[in-house]
């Protein structure tokens, strides 16, 4: 079974997003600010950011405050000093800009790349790496491991009784024979999503099989209906393969039965991945198919999620039914007792599995659809350049007269260097900030905290969630200082994006 990751593919036609949310129009700052001994105020009744969580709960009223500068204000020549380089912005713009700069490592900052991602924290045991993708055995392969030898190794006991506890060995064996053809499972998914360009964060071996966490959507129905089929296609490759070997070896020997428990298995893999319900394979490819005919992905994944919790509802109710009238090779006598409880918890624990990933498929596509409304340039705050030795009071005044809410602090040449934090600033007293200066409680910058004006959706989060922080140096193609984005405005415009009915 594949899984796409949190991020998602934005898709054309998408139809989530607002004008307001995504409007670049508004020019913040309008109205005079009073001085206030927070970070920088804005007065009650200012044209509020766009998007960003409103109190009224509509999309078209009044912004969250945190989430975007005020709009409006007209710039006053003259303010600006040589303490203070603060130019006249052209319309649209929310930041007040330091001189641009020339320097090429200035403008290859601008473009906002993001630096190379950090290793991804670990889901287990680290296997290896084939195709530059990550395995890990998750803590609990090892309990289901324990499971199927003890399992395993009481069939045995049946058909090979001259084994004795060898058998456990046996199983032992079969367990990781099993697991390795779910990892080629996974590698099938992983493979075919690489040579779609599609990152694969890692593959990981749970208690009920393995997930291939693919980072972004395939771009059209067929490559997502190809993504999906690899998976079972190759289980039931290996599943002849085993067939075949099964023919060459004694069917009472070992290797004979390890042979048929490989193939039984596998076929058991591909027939229960190709059901047509979310977070299934075969429920990805009924997505496709429902997305070619509709043209929406998100109509393609309600219908195969919600046939998934169907599914999910007929397994928890028939698997046991099934068990009980013996329809899978075992009279109803020999299924009493806790033969009965096992059959029932084995089932519950399956519809749990596939009900829960049905939800997350749908919470997903939610998120996907509405990734595109998350414009760096758009939740953007106002900010005022100021130098390292600047009293925080007077880097305050400063920005309530330009109705500013961040502060930048630049070297003599106008440069970045760091970027004042909003939490610092909350925790100064009021009577200690004309003896503070704004270097003390600043975080430097790192190439990773530059994040370009032009970024938004899929490609907005992954920088950020490439170097985390609490405040990121927005800047233009050119270098120039456009304003500074709060990682707490980007998580609000997320959640009234998500609130937001499709």
């Amino acid at each position: 079974m594949d899984e796409s990751g949190g991020s998602g593919q934005p898709r054309s036609g998408n139809d989530g997003a607002t004008d307001r949310e995504t409007a670049p129009e508004a020019r913040p700052g309008s109205r005079e600010e009073p001085v206030d001994p927070g970070p920088v105020p804005e007065r009650e009744g200012d044209e509020k950011p766009q998007g960003t969580e409103d109190s009224g709960g509509s999309p078209e009223g009044s912004a969250e405050e945190g989430a975007q500068p005020p709009a409006g204000r007209e710039e006053q020549p003259g303010r600006a000093t040589a303490h203070d380089p603060v130019d006249t912005p052209p319309a649209g713009r929310p930041a007040v800009t330091a001189p641009p700069r020339g320097h090429a490592d200035s403008v290859t900052a601008g473009k906002g790349r993001p630096p190379r991602r950090p290793r991804e924290p670990g889901g287990g045991i680290l296997m290896g790496r084939p195709f530059g993708v990550p395995v890990y055995v998750a803590p609990s392969w090892f309990l289901v491991a324990a499971l199927i030898t003890w399992v395993f190794g009481g069939q045995l006991d049946r058909v090979l009784p001259g084994l004795g506890p060898a058998r456990y060995l046996v199983s032992l064996f079969f367990a990781v024979a099993f697991y390795a053809s779910v990892l080629v499972h996974e590698l099938a998914h992983t493979v075919a999503a690489l040579r779609f360009k599609l990152p694969v964060r890692r593959i990981q071996l749970q208690f009920f099989g393995g997930v291939s966490e693919i980072e972004k959507e395939a771009e059209t129905p067929g490559r997502e209906f190809v993504l999906a089929f690899v998976g079972p296609l190759l289980s039931l490759v290996l599943a002849g393969i085993f067939y075949l070997a099964l023919q060459a070896v004694e069917p009472d020997t070992v290797p004979g039965v390890l042979l048929a428990g490989l193939m039984i298995s596998n076929l058991i893999v591909a027939v229960f991945n190709l059901l047509p319900g979310l977070p299934l394979d075969g429920g990805r490819m009924l997505r496709a198919v429902v997305w070619k005919i509709t043209g929406r992905p998100m109509s393609g994944t309600i219908a195969a999620a919600w046939v998934g919790r169907a599914l999910a509802l007929t397994v928890l109710i028939g698997l046991p039914l099934l068990t009980r009238s013996g329809a899978l090779g075992t009279t109803a006598e020999d299924n009493v007792g806790m033969d009965t409880l096992t059959d029932a918890l084995l089932a519950a624990i399956l519809a749990a599995i596939i009900w829960t990933g049905a939800g997350n498929s749908l919470r997903t596509a939610r998120l996907r659809e509405h990734l595109p409304e998350l414009r760096a340039r758009t939740l953007t705050r106002r900010a005022v350049p100021v130098e390292t030795d600047t009293p925080l009071s007077e880097a305050l005044r400063r920005a309530n007269d330009v109705g500013a809410r961040a502060l930048v602090v630049v070297d003599a040449h106008g440069e970045p260097l760091s970027l004042v934090r909003e939490a610092a600033i909350v925790g100064v007293p009021e009577h200690r900030r004309p003896w503070v200066a704004v270097s003390g409680l600043a975080q430097e910058l790192t190439d990773g905290m530059r994040v370009s004006a032009e970024l938004g959706g899929e490609d907005l989060l992954d920088v950020l969630r490439a170097t985390p922080a609490t405040e990121y140096l927005v800047v233009e193609e050119t270098g120039e200082i456009y304003g500074v984005l709060s990682a707490a405005d980007v998580e609000r415009a997320f959640v009234k994006a998500m609130a937001r009915p499709s």
